[in-house]
């Protein structure tokens, strides 16, 4: 039986390109531990669109990401930022499969959000990093999130699906211009059921609900990794904002 694709959008000459090139040689590169996938082949009311939101461990994280959910039949649009689609190479394949750039800390940014609930709305599935940015974490747990998932989730009415990696980053460390894939490693992923949102739908999107649905993602994600990993996550997150003033650095993802 021909596994099911979800979503309406049409899957490009780019994308199967790109499926083409990626597919078989993560399959003969790396190994997989992957669990929960049965959660993305399920259909989803109304429309089937759902937000993936995952924790971001290093730049080899997409690849990890898309494979996992593009054999269980989900065409990944994931929200990536704008300044990576000017990119020689890199530019044409994001543009040509769909992705969806963001304008950070711009009025445009809302351009982003609409694209995503557009694409939600017609069965997709967009992928979401509720960090925003790599973690910063020294021992790469999820820092606080941003809203953006949330404000999707809420706006579309799509669940958001919480999904946990590790093992990334022994390709690619954080913010490591390296590619160890040899010898193979295994890429870990959790999945787990959609994050209970349920309570908040039918309230008014103000920067509470945001913040009380943002919290709520990224717990799911770091419990999810936690148990991957076989330790317990500790007790507090870095936020982002509060460390790059600390350490007067720029987000480079």
């Amino acid at each position: 039986m021909a596994l099911k694709r979800h979503g309406t959008r049409p899957v490009s000459p780019v994308y199967w390109g790109a499926v083409a090139t990626l597919w078989p040689t993560l399959m003969s590169l790396t190994r997989r531990d992957w669990r929960g996938t049965e959660v993305l082949r399920r259909d989803y009311p109304p429309d089937d669109g759902i937000v993936v939101a995952a924790n971001h461990l290093s730049w080899f994280d997409p690849m990890a990401l898309v494979h996992v959910l593009w054999d269980n039949g989900r065409n990944p649009r994931v929200m990536a930022k704008h300044t990576l689609f000017k990119t020689r190479g890199l530019g044409f394949v994001l543009r040509g499969t769909g992705q969806i750039p963001v304008l950070r800390h711009t009025n445009d940014a809302a351009r982003a959000v609409a694209a995503a609930v557009d694409a939600i709305q017609d069965g997709e599935t967009v992928v979401m990093y509720p960090e925003g940015t790599i973690t910063r974490d020294p021992q790469l747990w999820p820092m606080a999130g941003k809203t953006g998932a949330a404000r999707i989730a809420l706006m579309s009415g799509a669940p958001v699906i919480p999904l946990a990696m590790w093992g990334p980053q022994q390709v690619m460390g954080p913010y490591v211009k390296e590619f160890r894939i040899l010898p193979r490693k295994t890429m870990h992923v959790n999945i787990g059921e959609p994050t209970d949102l349920d309570d908040l739908r039918s309230l008014p999107i103000t920067a509470e609900v945001l913040a009380e649905a943002t919290e709520r993602i990224i717990a799911d994600i770091t419990a999810l990794l936690a148990e991957l990993r076989g330790e317990p996550a500790p007790p507090e997150r870095i936020d982002f904002k509060t460390w790059k003033a600390a350490n007067k650095q720029e987000d480079l993802t």
